[in-house]
Formats: structure tokens, C-alpha cells, sequence
């Protein structure tokens, strides 16, 4: 008997006993459909995280805090100094493996950002210098980036987010167009302050989706997508998104003389005291001599006074990994269970369906059906029924995908990908073979006088 033969005559058997079949197939439709489907959700959470990390500047940016000095230097508690700008002079001159550096100041409490009565309710007010667009991966949209000049003079001017200008000056959802502030004026904890340049607007590919549905809908279905394009998810992607929204970026300079000086308003040396330092390295792969230099570079600025700490984004991405990989683990076990019980399903039918023809064997076999050509028609039909509940599981799993993002809905689109719907058939494919060997086995092992005899 040929393969051909043996699948026409397993699709027979199918369909002569339909509803027994797919009762059968169905712990193989769910196993692979839930696998597929579990897949999705946990590439479309992997890709939102990675987008996020890539957002705030990727794996290569490392923030350098002030610290408390170690307890075995407290005597020279007076002489430390924490970040200052000098580190990052230091740092730029004698850190080779260092192609990027950033000073962060920001203003003595709060720093409220109003125009014509209305006010920001939160936003990230930072003096620092124009580097910081590519530290954090910034895009001025309209307007321009303030430079050197302007931060030698201290001049009232900034860079605000989407989020600032929606709250601002009214978001286009609102207003009905784009509104670019440039040349506007705005006041920042009582000065002000002249808007020349904002960024783009930042959102994750699910946010984007969202605001582009909302568009297409009426305006009294419409659920809040202005609100939307402020701050984004409650995820950690989403506030990454919504941070740099709500940033307002001013000169270095400017933030010391106008609000860390005691607003003065004369020009002097920058405060040499920062809130933050940030830094990229050249590569990634040198990420461990690259730390050790700048801790070097910055102990001898120092004084030898260790009152600064390290932060990477690489404890992020090694969170990200390994998030992913517990809930690939925990979905895959579940989704294995499922395709187990479909395998006993399948051996169970397939045990009764011998049973039933019995006779039917024996004749076979008493015509001139070999032991391998019975073996392999059982075989055969067993994974026939696994074929076509992964086939449908397939199909359900799109279905499923869908189902779970309404009862359930989260910051990221699940992504359904070829390559776990490839692992999923080919699991269901192996199940029907393990599940047919038995039946199998058993079918072809009886001697054609006792089958004749069977009633």
C-alpha cells in the first residue's frame, strides 16, 4: 500500500465517523492554538519592552548618580562633591571607550510649567546640553535644538514634548490641526521662557494604532485618544513614551543661573554640581572596560572619594530576557499539556476504532497485507486527525489572539510569527506519530485467523 493510499483511506475513516473525529481532534486544535496564541502575546510584550529600551537610549547608555560615600570614608564626607561638570570634561578628554557624554541638571523642587492659566500637571524640566538628543534618542520635529550660544548666555529658551504643547496650547485631537508653539511663550516656575523647538511625539506601535482606529471612529465613540498621546500605557513602555512627551529640555547654563543660583539672573560658571551624568559607550561588547575606565577617569577627579554609582540599562534588557523566557516556559508547558491530552485522545479513538475493525484487518491481511502495510495504514490515520487538528488550530489561533486582546487587553500587539506556527504543527505532527505507534503496533501484530474470527 502506498502513502497516498493509506492517506485516502485515513481521510475516509475520518469522515465516516465526523463527530468522533473532531471530539478527537479538538485537545490538538486547543494544544496548538494556544501555543501559537501564547507565542503572540509574549513576542508582541518582548517587542513593546525592546522598543522602550531603545527609546530611553539602548543597552549602550549608562547613568552616573551621586552616591553616599562609602562608610570607610566618611571623614571625607565634606570633600565630596558627587557629579559635577568636570567629571565631564574629564571624561570626554581621557575615556576613549566613552563616545558620548551628557550632563542632566535639574531644578531645586517644583517646577511648574503654566501659559495663560492653564498648567502642565507633570512635566520633566531638565537643563542639559544638546547631546541629550541623541543620548535619549530625541527628534526635533518643529523648530530647532538650542546650542552653545545659547547656553553660554543663559538665554530663556526651550524644548518641549507633544505632551507639553496638548496641555499647553491644545492637542490637535482637540483643536482639530497640528499646533507648533514655536516662538510661543511659556513660563517655567515664574520665568519666561521662549518655545524653539519641539519634539516629535513618541508612542509605542500599540498607541499608534489606537490613535489611528480613534480617527476612523465617531467622536462620541472615540475613548480618550488625547489623553493617550500624553503619557501613553501604565507599563513600563508606556511611561517611557510618556517621560519624553512631557520633557522640557533648556540649556545647561540657563537652568544653573536662573534656578539653581537663586535665580540671580547673572551669568557665571556653570554649577559644577549635576543631578545626573550620562554616557554611551563606543560598543557594547566593550562594556565592562568602558566602565572601568570611566570609574577611573572619575576617582581621580574625585580624589580618590568614591561618591558616584553606576546604573546601565543592561539589568533592563537581562529583565526583559528574562521575563521572556518564563513566560515562554510557563505558556509552552501549558500549551504541551494541552497537546498531551489530545495525543491520549487520538491513541484512545484509534485503540477503539481497531477494536471495530477487527475483521476488517483480518481480511486485509488474509489477502496479502503485510505487517508494515497495516503498521502504517494505523499509523497513518493517526496522524492524519493530528494534521488536520493542527491545520484548525492553526486557523484558531487567530481567533484566539483576537478573543484574548478584548477580554484582556495590553500595551503590546501580539505578533503571531511563522516561525511558532512552524513549532506548533510540527508538535502536533509528532503527537499523532506517538500516539499511532501503539495502536499501531497492536493492529498489525493480529494473526488474521483470530481477526476472521473476531464477532
Amino acid at each position: 500500500m502506498n502513502l497516498l493510499n493509506a492517506i485516502t483511506i485515513g481521510l475516509k475513516e475520518i469522515w465516516a465517523h465526523k463527530f468522533r473525529s473532531l471530539l478527537t481532534m479538538l485537545g490538538i486544535i486547543l494544544g496548538v492554538s494556544s501555543l501559537v496564541a501564547m507565542s503572540a502575546l509574549v513576542q508582541g510584550m518582548e517587542n513593546g519592552m525592546k522598543e522602550a529600551l531603545i527609546a530611553v537610549g539602548g543597552v549602550e547608555k549608562i547613568r552616573i548618580d551621586p552616591e553616599d560615600i562609602p562608610a570607610e570614608q566618611r571623614h571625607l564626607e565634606d570633600q565630596a562633591v558627587g557629579c559635577t561638570i568636570h567629571d565631564v570634561y574629564a571624561l570626554q578628554r581621557s575615556a576613549p571607550l566613552i563616545k558620548l557624554v551628557t550632563p542632566e541638571m535639574r531644578g531645586m523642587g517644583y517646577m511648574p510649567v503654566t501659559r495663560a492659566g492653564k498648567q502642565v500637571e507633570w512635566a520633566s524640566v531638565i537643563g542639559t546640553w544638546s547631546s541629550a538628543l541623541e543620548m535619549n534618542e530625541h527628534i526635533v520635529e518643529h523648530g530647532r535644538m538650542f546650542n552653545a550660544l545659547d547656553d553660554e548666555n543663559a538665554w530663556n529658551v526651550c524644548v518641549i514634548g507633544t505632551g507639553i504643547r496638548d496641555q499647553l496650547f491644545g492637542s490637535p485631537e482637540e483643536v482639530g490641526r497640528e499646533i507648533v508653539p514655536i516662538g510661543e511663550s511659556i513660563s517655567i516656575k515664574g520665568q519666561p521662557f521662549r518655545v524653539i523647538g519641539m519634539f516629535q511625539h513618541y508612542e509605542s506601535e500599540q498607541e499608534r494604532k489606537e490613535r489611528e482606529l480613534a480617527k476612523s471612529q465617531p467622536k462620541h465613540e472615540q475613548t480618550g485618544p488625547a489623553r493617550r498621546r500624553g503619557w501613553g500605557g501604565r507599563t513600563r513602555g508606556g511611561f517611557v513614551f510618556g517621560w519624553k512627551n512631557n520633557t522640557v529640555y533648556m540649556p545647561l547654563n540657563t537652568m544653573w543661573v536662573k534656578f539653581r543660583q537663586g535665580g540671580s539672573g547673572t551669568n557665571t560658571v556653570a554649577d559644577p554640581r549635576l543631578s545626573a551624568l550620562y554616557v554611551k559607550v563606543a560598543d557594547v561588547e566593550l562594556m565592562e572596560p568602558a566602565l572601568q575606565q570611566a570609574r577611573n577617569v572619575l576617582m581621580h577627579t574625585h580624589k580618590g572619594i568614591e561618591d558616584f554609582e553606576f546604573e546601565t540599562q543592561e539589568s533592563w534588557a537581562e529583565q526583559i530576557t528574562t521575563s521572556i523566557r518564563d513566560a515562554r516556559m510557563s505558556g509552552g508547558m501549558i500549551a504541551a499539556i494541552s497537546l498531551l491530552v489530545g495525543g491520549i485522545g487520538i491513541m484512545n479513538i484509534m485503540l477503539a476504532s481497531i477494536t471495530e475493525r477487527i475483521r476488517e484487518i483480518g481480511i486485509r491481511k488474509a489477502i496479502g497485507a503485510t505487517y508494515g502495510d497495516v503498521f502504517i495504514q494505523i499509523l497513518v490515520e493517526s496522524v492524519v486527525i493530528a494534521l488536520l487538528g493542527g491545520l484548525a488550530g492553526l486557523l484558531a489561533s487567530f481567533g484566539l489572539v483576537q478573543l484574548l486582546g478584548a477580554l484582556s487587553p495590553t500595551e503590546n500587539t501580539p505578533v503571531i510569527t511563522v516561525a511558532a506556527m512552524a513549532v506548533a504543527f510540527t508538535f502536533s505532527a509528532a503527537v499523532g506519530v506517538l500516539a499511532g505507534l501503539v495502536p499501531a503496533f497492536k493492529a498489525a501484530r493480529l494473526h488474521p485467523i483470530q481477526a476472521l474470527r473476531y464477532e
